[in-house]
């Protein structure tokens, strides 16, 4: 599945009696805003994300960087509901009427990945769709205008909304239409879904996904952050690449020309450790396989120079908070011989995944003879690499 994201983020904060808005209110080395959008970022499901600015928000730049190119702005509304349709705005001749589309609150710094998939999973095949929420646990009071108790309520069933919610694209523009030339606006996107009569699916979300709305409640979002971050989110991605030995006089190994007795028969250059490499890559990231991206159908891939496919792929990385820890890469032939050009084809590779030489290995076997490598009939190669959110 996809999704598209709507982030508000036009609020002044004046609750929050800082000299800032609190989504930009430093949290864990980082801004509110930035955790709140980071599981997006790094989602390769979210096609796109659109966050509503006030006018002349000057803070945004900053946290612009951190999050790359997939990052549009509009400038949001008088009010939340406001600044969610302008978003939506954002999206139009992009997202399909079908299409799904998740707010977030940018103050909700804490959402838990396994509450985001929870939404996705529940929501996938639901008519109309839904939204995290809580259900009530505290004795709930009903107050008098003095603040005397006027009676106790029951909370049954009783939930506490709270954040993403998903709705399809066109239906959630329709509602808040409808309800803007009613001359009301929604505290939520549900509330204008319940107003033309839909009945939105609550799916049970965690208590620790907290709205930021006062400056003590970054102690316990820090605390409950710095809890669930203590280790890097790592992840190791493989690939694997074979080329038939064909005609020509060297082949391209890591970006580095290696003189040999054949070329390679391929579409584009056939260097077989950065096709590894490539996938390698988008499997640690999620993103499928090389072919996906780059086809070897596609005409304009003849001849290409594989080292823009990885800097394509380093490019989703960066747009999605990921970046390369380390790479193995190995070598299979009989032919030719890489052992001269082991540092030249290293330091090729280091340079296209920005990282130091000393996190890059190269390494080279043959199969003793054995197979069609054996038969000098072609080369292979293998990649590992380690890539962290960060």
């Amino acid at each position: 599945m996809r999704y598209w994201l709507v982030m508000p983020a036009a609020g002044a904060g004046t609750r929050f009696g800082e000299r800032y808005p609190k989504q930009y209110a430093p949290l864990a080395g980082r801004m509110v805003i930035d955790w709140s959008l980071h599981l997006f970022v790094r989602d390769a499901r979210c096609a796109g994300i659109i966050v509503a600015l006030a006018p002349g928000d000057a803070l945004w730049g900053s946290a612009r960087e951190a999050h790359g190119t997939r990052v549009h702005t509009v400038e949001g509304g008088a009010d939340r509901s406001h600044s969610v349709r302008r978003g939506l705005e954002g999206l139009r001749g992009r997202a399909a009427p079908s299409d799904w589309v998740l707010t977030h609150d940018a103050a909700r710094p804490c959402l838990m990945q396994a509450d985001l998939e929870r939404l996705l999973a529940a929501l996938e095949n639901h008519p109309v769709g839904g939204l995290l929420a809580v259900p009530g646990s505290d004795t709930l009071k009903l107050g008098s205008e003095d603040g005397a108790v006027e009676r106790t309520v029951d909370r049954t069933a009783l939930w506490r909304a709270v954040t993403p919610q998903m709705f399809r694209y066109a239906r959630l523009c329709e509602a808040l239409d409808t309800a803007f030339a009613a001359g009301r606006s929604p505290t939520d996107e549900a509330q204008a879904l319940e107003w033309l009569g839909e009945r939105p699916q609550l799916v049970r979300g965690s208590s620790a996904n907290l709205k930021i709305t006062a400056a003590e409640d970054l102690e316990l979002a820090g605390t409950l952050l710095m809890a669930t971050q203590t280790e890097t989110t790592m992840r190791i991605g493989s690939g694997i690449d074979v080329h038939a030995f064909g005609p020509g006089d060297c082949v391209r190994l890591g970006g580095v020309s290696v003189p040999h007795t054949h070329g390679v028969v391929a579409h584009s250059d056939g260097d077989v450790v950065l096709h590894a490499l490539c996938d390698a890559l988008l499997g640690a990231a999620g993103l499928g396989d090389i072919g996906q991206h780059f086809s070897d159908h596609d005409p304009k891939w003849r001849g290409a120079d594989s080292r823009g496919f990885v800097r394509g792929i380093m490019q989703m990385l960066r747009e999605r908070g990921l970046k390369v820890v380390n790479a193995d890469v190995t070598v299979l032939a009989e032919a030719p011989r890489v052992g001269k050009h082991r540092e030249a084809i290293r330091d090729s590779i280091a340079g296209l995944l920005e990282l130091d030489r000393g996190a890059v290995n190269v390494k080279a076997t043959t199969t003793e003879n054995l197979g069609f490598l054996g038969r000098h009939e072609g080369i292979a190669a293998q990649a590992v690499v380690l890539i962290a959110a960060g």
